[in-house]
């Protein structure tokens, strides 16, 4: 509930009737300490409302969307689906989010190096990341969304950054 400018007037009108025709300085700290008591729990409501979102993926190195809208701050539940049938080791795909600036063929050429660890390399150009699926698998990741901005996903799986590849923006 949120308190408005209107209803703090009203409230400070009904003090002053109920025999006391002056409006102390207390009073008015006391009004406004819960207009902002209110707003404040309002806000952090809409910030950390949780959004799930399901991206699918197939055999033929394609995302079903090519643009994911969430808004900053928000918790953010992604899911990726694989709905192929080709293994992780042939047609594998993940979802990772990348940082703003991040040189995308450096970073997938970076990738294709730590095949070890599912094609995720060393280094602070990710934001979040799925795991490596294959056809019928899953993999969930949540995180915060970052600032405002339009920021870059793909598939580091060797050769499918080029096609698999979508703008994740944040308003």
């Amino acid at each position: 509930m949120k308190i408005t400018k209107v209803s703090a007037v009203a409230l400070m009108l009904i003090l002053a009737s109920c025999g006391n025709d002056e409006i102390t300085d207390a009073e008015v700290k006391s009004v406004t300490e819960v207009k902002l008591d209110v707003e404040t729990e309002t806000e952090t409501e809409k910030v950390t409302e949780l959004v799930e979102i399901e991206l699918k993926s197939n055999d033929q190195m394609q995302y079903d969307q090519t643009e994911l809208k969430v808004k900053a701050g928000q918790e953010i539940t992604l899911t990726l689906v694989h709905t192929g049938e080709m293994l992780k080791t042939v047609m594998g795909h993940n979802f990772v989010l990348l940082k703003e600036g991040t040189d995308i063929a450096a970073f997938s050429t970076k990738a294709i190096a730590a095949k070890d660890n599912d094609y995720i390399p060393e280094g602070d150009e990710i934001i979040a990341h799925t795991g490596l699926i294959g056809g019928g698998e899953s993999s969930s990741v949540t995180f915060i969304a970052p600032e405002k901005g339009v920021y870059n996903y793909i598939c580091s799986f060797p050769g499918h950054y080029g096609v698999m590849k979508g703008k994740f923006i944040v308003e």
